[in-house]
């Protein structure tokens, strides 16, 4: 059966990405507006009956805006959250739709096993998610101050993963966000710098060489761009010995547009 992935969205205006096989879909986050997660879906030849959960990786509006219209347009969707996670969205999910994980415990929807894993950011208690389907896993890691070893342990294994590249961070410190922003972004809380970036992945590829393909995501519409991500990325895997070839793909999820269709 045929593992599909694609980005409908990512970056700090709105994130949706989708997760799907012959049978059932995923939807992670659902932070950009109704109409573009339709459009996605409809590109993707992705009926909204095949929609069957919603995972929510943390509370800020870029995650969880459309989930209303989803929750409204699909009864029989799911939508999971943990409960540190659901006791702060304020957008109108109803009871019947919600449901609960614990963070770093696997449920399963359709052929799909599903992993929570603990993430920094300053939210409730945010989460990243390892999405397993036979021998395929698709992980998605952003939002998170820093990379910690239990993170690592468990994307390091991923045949796809999008990771969070926000910032230049010499971009975020020259520019015009006001002194407590770039803090907080520079925090172990915030969001990760396309350095650290670099050197999680040199990690990854070094702990467990084998093919995979990576999606640089979140990234700032300020501070940032696909350009200066990808090469600051390169530069910083090169520094360890580390070139892009056919084990090693390297790509970048645009805020404002689909990424191609990835298949297993």
């Amino acid at each position: 059966m045929t593992v599909r992935f694609c980005s409908f969205a990512s970056g700090s205006s709105g994130n949706c990405y989708m997760v799907r096989d012959d049978e059932t879909a995923i939807l992670i986050d659902a932070g950009i507006s109704g109409k573009r997660i339709f459009e996605g879906l409809r590109a993707t030849d992705t009926l909204m009956e095949m929609v069957q959960a919603v995972l929510v990786t943390h509370e800020h509006s870029d995650h969880v805006q459309s989930l209303p219209i989803l929750c409204k347009k699909n009864p029989g969707l799911s939508v999971f959250a943990n409960q540190a996670t659901w006791n702060r969205v304020e957008r109108p999910v109803p009871e019947e739709q919600r449901r609960a994980f614990v963070t770093g415990e696997d449920f399963h929807i359709g052929n799909f096993t599903v992993r929570p894993f603990a993430i920094s950011h300053d939210a409730a208690e945010p989460v990243g998610f390892s999405v397993y389907h036979g021998s395929v896993q698709i992980s998605i890691c952003t939002d998170s101050g820093y990379i910690r070893d239990e993170i690592i342990d468990e994307i390091e294994t991923a045949d796809l993963l999008l990771l969070e590249a926000n910032h230049e961070k010499e971009m975020l410190l020259f520019g015009k966000y006001p002194y407590m922003l770039k803090k907080r972004i520079l925090g172990d809380e915030g969001h990760l710098s396309n350095l650290s970036c670099g050197e999680c992945l040199a990690r990854i590829v070094r702990r467990v060489p084998k093919q995979r393909k990576v999606l640089l995501g979140h990234l700032s519409h300020e501070n940032n761009t696909p350009e200066v991500a990808i090469q600051a990325v390169v530069n910083t895997l090169e520094e360890e010995s580390i070139f892009l070839d056919e084990n090693l793909q390297l790509r970048v999820a645009l805020r404002d547009r689909m990424s191609e269709i990835f298949e297993f």
